[in-house]
């Protein structure tokens, strides 16, 4: 497929989030309980991340639109258990999860780490016809390297100064020992199956695909994202959002109404 590139501005926020409700699996947290009949977004973090990553981009959702994050394990309310040895893992989990939540059209959002993990899961879930849009944020295309570097060999005070390069860490948070000491442990169990991640070149999804990448993404170019258009079969776009590898995250980015629009439309009778 061939994509499209779209250049977003910063635009007004939705409603505020009502209080989280509801009951999920482990691996699922509802961050806004959707009203009757709304669509379902289920965020997936990146690397060293956690499901409260995406409290803010849920607040500035309206509320037809159900928010669920990924908790993986090995961190908050799952800390003692071990975190996951692969992408796969992580996958057959969620999809597991996800599959019997099929009462709404289910949108999937993976930033960085997390958009593999959210392409996984789309793979699994093909068979049940249950995911309608994958959003890939702030990530290469799966079949690509990635370039990481082996976290297990570098020092905490390297670590600590790529978070810094990439921001989404707080100043104040880098500087607390026990934050740092808790991030840099993530970091590198989450690095490990990222770096270990193989996917053939001929894996391909039949819902359309809409890559998310910031203008100032100093990990990511959007020559580096196009190539998401090869694992589908459907459209695939590129949308470039204002701000940096935490785009997504960030109020300014444009990155909500960019969502609602697409989750709307994907709604609407054709």
């Amino acid at each position: 497929m061939t994509d499209r590139i779209t250049t977003h501005a910063p635009g007004r926020t939705a409603p505020p989030a009502q209080a989280p409700t509801g009951r999920a699996p482990r691996c699922l947290k509802v961050l806004r309980a959707g009203k009757h009949g709304a669509a379902r977004l289920v965020c997936f973090p990146h690397a060293g991340g956690a499901a409260n990553a995406f409290v803010p981009l849920s607040a500035a959702l309206p509320d037809d639109i159900e928010v669920l994050a990924v908790q993986y394990p090995g961190r908050q309310e799952r800390r003692a258990e071990p975190c996951a040895e692969g992408i796969g893992a992580l996958a057959d989990e969620i999809a597991g999860a996800l599959a019997e939540r099929r009462d709404r059209p289910l949108h999937l959002l993976g930033h960085s780490m997390g958009a593999l993990t959210a392409f996984e899961t789309a793979r699994r879930l093909a068979e049940h016809g249950a995911a309608v849009r994958l959003f890939a944020s702030a990530a290469r295309p799966p079949s690509h390297d990635w370039g990481e570097r082996d976290l297990d060999a570098c020092t905490d005070g390297e670590i600590v100064e790529e978070l810094r390069r990439l921001g989404g860490v707080p100043e104040p948070l880098l500087r607390d020992e026990e934050t740092v000491r808790e991030v840099l442990r993530l970091l590198r169990s989450d690095h490990r199956p990222l770096r270990h991640y193989d996917c053939p070149a001929d894996a391909v999804l039949t819902i359309p695909v809409t890559v998310l990448v910031g203008d100032s993404d100093p990990k990511n170019t959007v020559g580096q994202v196009r190539g998401w258009a090869d694992h589908t079969s459907a459209e695939s776009s590129v949308e470039v959002l204002a701000g940096g590898h935490f785009a997504l995250l960030e109020r300014q980015s444009g990155a909500a109404p960019l969502l609602v629009d697409r989750i709307r439309g994907d709604r609407a009778p054709l």
